[in-house]
């Protein structure tokens, strides 16, 4: 399972949408100037969702568009509603753990145990989403081997 060509479809299948989830982080993380730590965690953990699955369900619409127009067939609103439970399927209960518990505590704990609030936020999110592509990845490759 583990292999070189399973790392480059992970790599292109999340970088964009963790490019994205990253900019937002460090850029929300701007909010500890007005909040208190623990409101700030969940503003970046919000602002890193919102930008994370917004990319994912891009990506994955253009993926479905692109396989129905090589096939000649039009992409059809039913088609793109079946799209959100798949996602769910991969990053559900991951996205619940990460959300509600694993990047508040890291967004929260790493600026303080570090002692600088940027290299926290970075180590915050290194950590969080280890947690999280682990379990993805492995729905991801369940979900994948048995379609």
């Amino acid at each position: 399972m583990f292999n070189k060509s399973n790392l480059k479809e992970w790599f292109d299948r999340y970088k964009y949408a963790e490019l994205s989830a990253t900019s937002a982080a460090i850029a929300s993380s701007q909010f500890s100037l007005i909040f208190d730590g623990l409101t700030t965690a969940y503003l970046i953990t919000v602002a890193e969702y919102v930008a994370f699955y917004g990319v994912i369900l891009f990506i994955t619409y253009k993926k479905l568009v692109k396989a129905n127009n090589s096939s000649n067939k039009n992409t059809s609103l039913k088609e793109i509603f079946l799209l959100v439970p798949n996602l769910v399927l991969e990053f559900g209960y991951p996205a619940a753990l990460d959300f509600f518990f694993i990047r508040p505590v890291c967004m929260y704990w790493m600026p303080l145990l570090t002692g600088n609030y940027f290299i926290g936020i970075i180590f915050g999110k290194i950590i969080a989403d280890s947690v999280f592509y682990g379990f993805a990845i492995l729905n991801y490759e369940f979900i994948k081997h048995k379609l």
